[in-house]
């Protein structure tokens, strides 16, 4: 249902796009974004939007950095990612707000004052940042 793809091996301040690819099926999602799993952490919320409007949302810790963007019409989300830092490095998932019984919980993150838990599909994308 969501295919990430883009990640790659990077030095510090460097830049990548991440793509994500998401079938018709998910289209009651209202919300697309990405998370991140760096080794031993817990997942983490990165950044979303809303597919049908113009809000999005951002970790503190990419704000400036990373930005979410959409094509409606070719149902893409993607992750421009720039100034990279070690920290960053991670596997990053694609997410919507639209679990079905097959998608991996990845978390419940408050935005405007609402609670919305997204989920993910398959292996993610693995982002390598090295100093």
């Amino acid at each position: 249902q969501l295919q990430a793809s883009g990640g790659g091996s990077v030095q510090a301040g460097g830049s990548l796009r991440l793509s994500c690819a998401a079938s018709g099926r998910m289209f009651p999602a209202s919300m697309m974004g990405w998370f991140c799993r760096a080794p031993g952490k817990e997942r983490q919320f990165v950044a979303a939007l809303v597919w049908s409007g113009s809000s999005t949302y951002y970790a503190d810790s990419v704000k400036g950095r990373f930005t979410i963007s959409r094509d409606n019409a070719k149902n893409m989300v993607y992750l421009q990612m720039n100034s990279l830092k070690p920290e960053d490095t991670a596997v990053y998932f694609c997410v919507t707000d639209y679990p079905t019984s097959s998608a991996q919980i990845m978390g419940v993150i408050e935005l405007d004052d609402n609670p919305v838990l997204f989920a993910s599909w398959g292996q993610g994308t693995q982002v390598t940042v090295s100093s």
